[in-house]
């Protein structure tokens, strides 16, 4: 099937441009045959090219009829439609608020299809769409880039703001503040911030809790993390098992979104966090959101178009004044704004003049800043001149220095040798100290022992004086001479006669 898909621009990666890059490749992944067009190209369209889907900004370059029309934003639709007549369409709505998705009323759109209910009460309260033409295929999400992450932490740690439109400013402050007193790291991506990222798959299960809304909620959801409805337009709930039907049928947008960004609020959001409920949700939206059942129902309203083909002929007048009526809405609408177009010419001229007073004002502010500039270029240079003067100085007192370090540390090793040659006489006096308290010592037993010798020496003395004192005694005595004789009778009758035998016997 030759399928035309038209969008407003497929230039930035923004939700209805990533929306037509992942049916085209789903379709053709599946066999078909998708063209995408718009009068704005840029980088999506380039991805698609690379993907081999054919893309124009000329409905003329393509020389087949399509068999069916994909119609996405009016202005585009509208001009693939009267380009194709006899091609049936259908006309998505993917927006609220957003003048593009306006949608048009011409006889081959067979079926218009909306993202979600909100979308379906624009079509017949604000279009006058008659309901049985309104078909429902809410957005999805391709599982296979966006995996599960494993489970969530009982406390969050990390936070990531997913949005285009979230910039420096007042709300992102109060998301730093209740982020920071509940000790979370925040971080950011999104085009807002220059921070565009071409892989959100790769990043996401990074993070415990995102700030995001429609597209971007659903598929932080479907890796796995806790999910706080978040725009510029607002701020919403916590996404819970509870909340979570209601919040789907509204694809997480602008309905969802109505609370101010406090810090009060964000925090009281964030004090939500439950791991195994965000677990619950994330299993669900990878049971209901697959990109692969959305393309089911896709091809099936498709086929239900083609199967209800354009009356044919159709006059003239039935192809016309559709489109009459579609140029008048779109040039009230154009005229709606051209006054506000005047205003803002004249109010942008009269800026312009303020501006090039400004910048007279400006230039002679220059001029007088210059001359101060050069008065100061002057001073400037005399202090130079001064300071390379006290920089010589201060080198030659730097080498005199280092000539006095070099004499002082002279005079150290001087005082060092001199230290070490009195140490090393310390230690020579110490020995002889310890010789002479050794020959003290010595000295001091020697005369020990002489005094000893001469006490023993004296009690000899007096031993022998009284041995002979008692042997003057017993000399004197009146019994001596007959014990002296009994001795000598004992010697001639006793001692020689024993001494004659032991003699005899020893023959």
């Amino acid at each position: 099937m030759r399928i035309l898909i038209t969008n407003n621009t497929l230039d930035a990666r923004a939700g209805s441009e990533l929306y037509v890059r992942d049916i085209a490749l789903a379709l053709l992944k599946r066999g078909h045959q998708p063209i995408a067009y718009s009068s704005v190209l840029g980088t999506v369209a380039n991805e698609l090219r690379a993907a081999t889907v054919p893309v124009v900004d000329d409905l003329a370059a393509i020389a087949l009829a399509p068999d069916i029309i994909h119609g996405q934003h009016h202005l585009d639709a509208m001009a693939a439609m009267l380009h194709f007549p006899d091609t049936p369409a259908i006309y998505f709505c993917h927006g609220w608020i957003p003048w593009e998705e306006m949608a048009p009323a011409y006889p081959t759109i067979r079926h218009y299809i909306a993202v979600d209910d909100l979308c379906v009460e624009r079509l017949h309260s604000t279009h006058g769409i008659d309901p049985n033409r309104i078909r429902v295929i809410r957005n999805f999400v391709d599982l296979q880039r966006f995996k599960l992450r494993d489970e969530l932490p009982a406390k969050a740690r990390r936070a990531l703001i997913f949005s285009n439109y979230v910039g420096e400013g007042d709300i992102l402050l109060n998301l730093r503040q209740a982020c920071a007193e509940r000790g979370i790291e925040l971080d950011q991506i999104g085009l807002a911030t220059g921070r565009g990222e071409q892989h959100p798959e790769r990043v996401l299960g990074q993070y415990d809790i995102v700030f995001a809304k429609a597209r971007c909620a659903l598929e932080a959801l479907a890796c796995g993390t806790a999910v706080i409805a978040c725009d510029a337009a607002g701020l919403g709930e916590m996404v819970t098992p509870r909340n979570y039907e209601n919040m789907r049928r509204l694809n997480f947008g602008i309905r969802c979104l109505r609370n101010a960004h406090s810090a009060e609020a964000i925090g009281k959001e964030l004090d939500r966090y439950n791991a195994a409920q965000s677990r619950e949700v994330s299993l669900r939206i990878r049971a209901e959101a697959n990109i692969e059942d959305a393309i089911d129902l896709l091809l099936s309203t498709y086929q239900e178009a083609l199967a209800d083909p354009v009356e044919s002929p159709l006059s003239k007048e039935a192809y016309l004044r559709p489109a009459s009526r579609y140029l008048s809405q779109v040039a009230s609408a154009i005229k709606a704004r051209a006054p506000t177009t005047a205003r803002a010419l004249i109010e942008a001229e009269a800026a312009s003049l303020a501006a090039r007073a400004r910048a007279q004002q400006a230039e002679r502010y220059l001029a007088e800043q210059q001359l101060s500039l050069l008065k100061l270029n002057t001073t400037l240079s005399e202090q130079q001149h001064q300071v390379a003067d006290n920089r010589a100085a201060l080198s030659e007192q730097q080498q005199q220095n280092a000539r006095i370090s070099a004499a002082l540390s002279e005079q150290q090793q001087q005082v060092a040798l001199a230290n070490a040659a009195l140490s090393q006489q310390q230690q020579q006096a110490a020995l002889v100290d310890a010789s002479l308290s050794e020959e003290r010592l010595r000295s001091k037993r020697a005369h020990e022992l002489l005094q000893q010798e001469r006490l023993q020496r004296e009690s000899l003395e007096q031993r022998l004086l009284q041995r002979d004192r008692e042997i003057a005694a017993i000399h004197r005595s009146t019994l001596w001479p007959l014990i002296n004789g009994l001795y000598r009778l004992k010697e001639r009758l006793w001692n020689t006669p024993l001494a004659a035998i032991r003699a005899r016997k020893a023959r």
